[in-house]
């Protein structure tokens, strides 16, 4: 009969080291040059490698301490990361309600994501009309649906963030006229 084993492991199995300040630096250092991230993203990365994990240090573990020094160093920067990602979510057609929850999902909350946001509103119709696009409805469609079609459209509009007035703009729209033009 085979023993389970969880995937987390014992220190043995983890490669034995335990953690102490040195690591854990190491460990955020590889992290934030992987991937883009945030601060709480970062402290909630480091708390999970502490959990558990026998700790080896003289003084307890300061993650609080360290997600600072990696953002006085510019690895972790909440505000360029807002403004990337709204820029990019704004990209895929999403609007500023689901931008600012995208956000706050994030760790980003207040002033940090504040410019995201507005910039997010600023192009809301280019963000609508982008998706629109992508889904072929409204001014992209084939032909003028019927009612249910355009229903289900302006629903589809309004789960990605938008305004329901513009998303009923958008998606009453005949084929050729995009609104705003």
């Amino acid at each position: 009969m085979r023993q389970s084993t969880s995937y987390k492991g014992t220190p043995e199995r983890r490669g034995g080291r335990a953690l102490d300040a040195a690591r854990l630096e190491a460990l955020a250092l590889r992290y934030v040059g992987r991937y883009a991230t945030t601060r709480a993203k970062l402290r909630d990365y480091l708390l999970r490698k502490l959990d558990g994990a026998e700790w080896a240090g003289a003084d307890p573990p300061d993650p609080a301490a360290l997600v600072s020094r990696m953002a006085e160093l510019g690895y972790v920067d909440d505000r360029l990361f807002a403004g990337q990602r709204a820029a990019a979510l704004g990209r895929r057609g999403y609007g500023a309600r689901r931008i600012g929850m995208a956000l706050r999902a994030a760790g980003i909350e207040g002033e940090d994501g504040e410019d995201a946001l507005e910039v997010a509103r600023e192009g809301a119709l280019a963000a609508a009309l982008a998706l629109a696009r992508r889904r072929r409805i409204g001014p992209f469609a084939d032909e003028m649906p019927d009612r249910p079609a355009r229903e289900k459209a302006i629903a589809m509009l309004v789960r990605a963030g938008h305004d329901p007035v513009l998303a009923r703009q958008i998606a009453s729209s005949p084929p050729g006229q995009i609104p705003g033009d």
